[in-house]
């Protein structure tokens, strides 16, 4: 029972903090291209975690080096250009949807590659998921499905996102999920400032309060939403499994609705049972069976 209850505390902290990514990089796209949003994403990210890596290079065995900067792309890298970029020509609603494939991806990439055993009430679970959060953006607002070539960025970062969290869960497990996310960042440290230098944001005015605020959100969104949650994400993966971890997607359109209330939008009662839908799709999916 204690290890569902902490199970669950890491699900909602990582709702929180990933729902509210959207606002951050919102912010930093103000004045900042995606790519320079992105790139102080990872670069902050990689700074405040190096401290740790000295020792995640001693821990870590060789062998599992290259798995560890792997799984840097696939979970952080890639999927942070691929968001800021999709998220200029898509809406939110769209980008919400596609992103909520993870668990999906998740299932497919398990079951194709890493013998993931996932029985009818597992992917009955993350399918009634799904179609909880499809309502909730319906119920939201219009939903526009221009741009696909940009709707498929988000899909090729929910891909990625579906074949790290299995090959952390199937090859990682011994590793330490600090240990994961300091090496994984700090090699990512070099092309993230290399493409950072190369969008012009060192010829810009490092001195505008626009583009003080803008970098700060950036670099709020690397610390918080990128370094702490991915310690905590690898955490949830080895201790609660792949499926139940993918799952967070579906706790991002709580932490909406909220900023939505503090917006002064009125939140109806069906958007309310569509939250009630993706609660019942991730309680199957977290459901012990015999």
């Amino acid at each position: 029972m204690r290890e569902r209850i902490i199970n669950w505390g890491i699900f909602l902290v990582l709702s929180i903090i990933w729902g509210s990514s959207f606002i951050l990089m919102k912010e930093g796209m103000h004045v900042l291209t995606p790519y320079q949003v992105a790139s102080i994403r990872i670069l902050s990210a990689g700074l405040i975690l190096t401290p740790f890596a000295v020792k995640a290079l001693k821990q870590i065995p060789q062998q599992k080096w290259f798995l560890v900067i792997l799984s840097g792309l696939l979970g952080n890298f890639f999927p942070a250009y691929l968001f800021c970029i999709a998220e200029t020509q898509i809406d939110s609603s769209l980008a919400g949807i596609l992103n909520a494939l993870t668990p999906l991806f998740t299932i497919l990439v398990g079951i194709s590659f890493f013998q993931l055993k996932a029985n009818s009430t597992k992917i009955a679970g993350v399918i009634i998921g799904f179609i909880g959060l499809c309502l909730l953006m319906f119920a939201g607002k219009e939903v526009s499905f221009q741009n696909i070539s940009y709707a498929g960025l988000v899909l090729l970062a929910t891909l990625c996102y579906g074949i790290n969290v299995n090959m952390v869960g199937r090859h990682m497990k011994e590793v330490g999920s600090l240990n994961i996310a300091s090496l994984a960042f700090v090699f990512l440290i070099i092309p993230s400032a290399i493409i950072l230098y190369y969008t012009g944001y060192t010829a810009m005015s490092l001195s505008e309060p626009a583009v003080i605020k803008a970098t700060g959100a950036s670099f709020i969104l690397g610390v918080l939403g990128t370094a702490f949650a991915s310690i905590i994400f690898y955490m949830l993966v080895k201790r609660a499994g792949t499926l139940f971890a993918s799952m967070v997607t579906y706790g991002i359109p709580f932490v909406a609705v909220f900023w939505g209330l503090l917006d002064g939008e009125q939140i109806t009662l069906l958007q309310v049972g569509c939250l009630g839908i993706i609660l019942c799709g991730v309680y199957l999916v977290n459901k012990k069976t015999n």
